[in-house]
């Protein structure tokens, strides 16, 4: 597989694709077509091929895919083998919550330390993680295995600490702060607005109200 021919589009359902063949193992369900996991996802068939065969394709004619060996390669492309480690800046309100999901465990991702800079929150248990002061972040990635810094910082402080975290040797950000990051180290960003989603279901919502009213 090459990477470089494979578009973020694709590589955004892959995830969607992992959590439904989850699903369809609790299920004991054995082996699915592309047809119905279209019905299921709101996704065609043919886009489903299409994004397999990026990967190899895994089906086989007159059979479909098998869900377990199908899951377990999505989450071989996804990276989840390598049990990713992450830490968290920011014990506030989003930093809590990061914390407290039990999903990215699931998913092959530990939270390892949780950082912030006022002094009335470290030393806070937040699932069984006590926070520490920023001042102890250097030590920690010197003599720890960190892979991924989650920000969950004021939008001021965001360029920052997200220089320092790179500056260190972290190879993932993932940036929940307002601003969209750009750096010039070699590290992946991922940017992620909630209030994007949310707007969205306003436009769906608005649409919906506009057409009952066209309809009148």
């Amino acid at each position: 597989m090459d990477d470089k021919k494979v578009s973020m589009a694709v590589v955004k359902r892959l995830p969607r694709y992992y959590r439904y063949l989850t699903d369809l193992l609790k299920l004991e369900v054995n082996r699915i077509s592309s047809k119905e996991l279209s019905e299921k996802m709101g996704i065609t068939a043919s886009q489903i091929r299409q994004d397999l065969n990026c990967f190899g394709g895994f089906g086989q004619q007159g059979y479909g895919y098998n869900v377990e060996i199908l899951q377990r390669e999505i989450g071989k492309i996804l990276g989840m083998q390598n049990k990713f480690k992450a830490i968290i800046i920011g014990a506030g309100n989003m930093g809590n919550a990061i914390a407290n999901y039990s999903l990215f465990a699931e998913r092959g991702y530990s939270i390892v330390a949780i950082f912030d800079n006022n002094t009335e929150k470290v030393g806070k248990i937040i699932n069984n993680l006590a926070v520490l002061d920023m001042n102890e972040l250097e030590n920690y990635i010197k003599n720890n295995r960190v892979d991924i810094a989650i920000l969950t910082v004021p939008f001021q402080y965001t360029s920052q600490i997200a220089e320092r975290v790179a500056s260190l040797g972290i190879k993932g950000i993932w940036n929940f702060s307002p601003m969209d990051l750009r750096l010039s180290h070699e590290v992946k960003i991922e940017n992620v607005h909630l209030s994007d989603s949310l707007m969205v279901l306003g436009y769906r919502m608005n649409k919906k109200i506009e057409e009952d009213k066209a309809s009148l």
